[in-house]
Parts: structure tokens; sequence; C-alpha cells
């Protein structure tokens, strides 16, 4: 039987959006097919992440995967917790997690934002599946299994920002409404709108959707 060739875009690796000064860190679990092959993130034809973000006034403007580049503008910065593309996580191995955490704790380390929010239940819950509370700087739990983690501020903070969770937003995604996502993305706005000194989105217009083809 033949060797399976490795996929092209198998090495294919996101840049990230982070510059001095982000006040939110968007962390998502790893790029899919489409984000590794176009280069930016969120790119799945069927992810909510850009309408969500500008119907909840995260960003000010409606912009696609292509403007990814300009959160910087707005305070945001987004990257990965895994690099390696994949179709879907099942395939993460337990080894990428704790390299993916030494890479994403040394980022927060470096620009200090004041929140982190990771993008997906389903990430933050492996994450403490493989770390556990305490390496996630939760309170030290005797016996303590994992929590039923919902979409908003965790107990748990990392190098001193606060950690947030957001539904994943892809159309895969069954255990979400639009409309609870939606408000969870409206949560995170809420909180930001409370760093001092954060600007102000403009909010969308009435009936105004971004092109996310």
């Amino acid at each position: 039987m033949p060797a399976r060739s490795t996929p092209a875009w198998a090495h294919l690796r996101l840049t990230d959006r982070i510059e001095p000064g982000v006040r939110v860190l968007l962390v998502g679990i790893n790029p899919g097919v489409r984000s590794a092959q176009t280069g930016h993130h969120f790119a799945g034809p069927s992810n909510r992440f850009w309408k969500l973000a500008y119907e909840a006034g995260l960003i000010p403007e409606p912009i696609t995967h292509e403007g990814d580049v300009r959160l910087p503008e707005w305070g945001l910065g987004i990257t990965n917790l895994v690099a390696r593309p994949s179709p879907g996580i099942d395939d993460i191995r337990p080894q990428e997690y704790l390299q993916g955490w030494a890479a994403l704790q040394q980022k927060i380390a470096k620009f200090r934002p004041e929140v982190v929010a990771f993008v997906g239940v389903t990430l933050y819950r492996a994450l403490w599946k493989v770390l556990g509370q305490t390496a996630l700087g939760a309170p030290k739990l005797r016996g303590a299994r994992a929590p039923v983690i919902t979409p908003g501020f965790q107990h748990a903070t990392i190098h001193g920002a606060r950690v947030f969770v957001l539904p994943n937003p892809s159309g895969r995604n069954a255990n979400f409404s639009y409309q609870e996502m939606l408000d969870a993305f409206k949560a995170l706005r809420r909180a930001i709108r409370r760093l001092p000194g954060y600007p102000q989105a403009t909010k969308p217009k009435c009936g105004a959707e971004p092109n996310v083809s």
C-alpha cells in the first residue's frame, strides 16, 4: 500500500497579528485548512467569527479574514494555540497542547494583554484537561475536576491577564445558536469597554452585515 502523501497545506503557518499595546488577545485552537491556504485567521467559509465580531461591536467596520491585519488598530491581537493546521482538532496531540501553551505564555508575558480570550469552549476544556487548574492560573482546589465551562470570564488569570472564553464560531458548532454566540461576543465587548482608556468602537449600522464569503 503506497504511503499517504502529505497535504500541500500541512507545513503552512499563520502569522500572529499582535503588536505592542494589545489589550485583548484572541486565541484560536489551530488553523483550519482554508486559513492555512489563505494565510488569514478564521477564513473558513462557514466560520462566523468576523460577522460576530462586527455585530457585537468588537470591531468598528465589517471586514473579512483578509482584514485580520487590522486588528491591532482596535487594540486586539490574534494567535493560535497550536500552529499546525488541520481539518479538525481530533488529531491534535497532548504534546502539541503543551508546546502551544508554553509558546502562548511567552506571548502573553511579552505583550501583557489585559484579557486573553480563548475562542472555543472545547479549546479551554482541552487545556484544562492537559494542564490542570493550577497551570491555568485558577485557584488550587484539592481533588478538583474540570469545571463545567461556559462562555464568559473564568476564575483564572495568565500573567495577570483575565481569561475569557468565547464559543467556537465555526458553522459546525451545534452546541450554541448564533444568538448565543453573539451574546458571548457582546459580553466580551462590554468587558472591553470597561478597560481604562480603551477606544470606543462605532456601533454597526442597523441591518448592516459584513461580507463573509
